[in-house]
């Protein structure tokens, strides 16, 4: 098991957590060093023991959620940053009309077997939920939809499910959008941890992905600005994967009041499949997200 740390972004909300200093040091005749790496088995053998074999859990692999965004970008995306910044900033325009949903309700397959039903998100919600911004450029331009289908990332494995396809002008294939919610989440067997974020146990950000062979996985992980980085442990059992963000080399003295976000990928000693992927801090499931952070649900 271990990590390895990539590209580093800014969050756009900045927080007080840092204000005072971040973090503590021991002294050492040859001046400071940074406080060793905290024990977070602890809480995640906690959080484990919690889910494991809890109707939680039970009812968590019977439900459809995504780990993956539920909107699906054309294959040319994008033909210039104009588009792109008008995706980002979730800013459409629509010409032509949407069509009425052929039916009430949708089906989530399941590749490795299983099914579910689920009520069916009309053209014209589903372009809503695209549609967040109403300022005057740039834009994407919307000219039509159709139902289809796409296959995503879920708790369970790859699915098949019902999407609105958007035809988008400039672009030879659609945008997708699923046309399903997540299932509602399950009231978690422990709560958070007591204390706020520290040097010892930091909130995830996010899920970013999952490895095709499901031996790792890449999440959002939180630091600040005095110090050399987030790290993530990670404590495996039969039903679930726990992850425990802590900061690496945290330093005395004056910082800036901003929260950073890592990404932060974790080798699994095997693959994740159907086990839950838990935040030691929370305790509860990771949050998938998507360009716009974690996605709506799971707030």
């Amino acid at each position: 098991m271990g990590t390895t740390t990539s590209r580093t972004v800014r969050l756009l909300t900045a927080l007080g957590l840092l204000a005072a200093g971040c973090g503590t040091v021991t002294e050492s005749v040859g001046g400071s060093e940074p406080a060793p790496a905290p024990e977070t088995r602890p809480r995640a053998r906690q959080v484990a023991e919690a889910w494991d074999g809890s109707p939680a859990a039970e009812t968590w692999r019977r439900g459809y959620y995504p780990m993956a965004d539920a909107v699906q970008l054309p294959e040319d995306a994008f033909h210039n940053d104009a588009d792109k910044e008008a995706y980002l900033s979730q800013n459409f325009v629509l010409r032509g009309g949407l069509p009425d949903p052929p039916r009430k309700e949708g089906k989530v397959t399941w590749e490795g077997g299983g099914s579910l039903t689920l009520p069916l998100m009309g053209a014209r919600e589903a372009y809503e939920r695209l549609d967040r911004n109403s300022a005057p450029s740039p834009r994407l331009t919307v000219t039509g939809a159709k139902l289809g289908e796409t296959t995503l990332a879920t708790s369970r494995g790859p699915a098949t499910v019902p999407a609105w396809l958007f035809t988008l002008e400039g672009y030879d294939t659609p945008l997708k959008r699923v046309a399903l919610d997540p299932s509602k989440l399950p009231e978690p067997p422990i709560g958070p941890a007591r204390d706020t974020p520290s040097d010892d146990l930091w909130d995830l950000g996010q899920l970013v992905g999952v490895a095709t062979d499901g031996r790792s996985v890449t999440v959002l992980a939180h630091h600040g600005s005095c110090d050399d980085g987030p790290a993530v442990d990670v404590l495996e059992t039969d039903g679930s994967v726990v992850l425990s963000g802590h900061i690496v080399g945290s330093k005395d003295g004056p910082c800036t009041s901003d929260l950073r976000a890592e990404e932060v990928t974790v080798e699994l000693d095997r693959p994740l499949g159907d086990r839950i992927l838990l935040d030691a801090f929370t305790g509860r499931p990771v949050p998938h997200g998507n360009l716009n952070g974690p996605s709506p649900s799971w707030r």
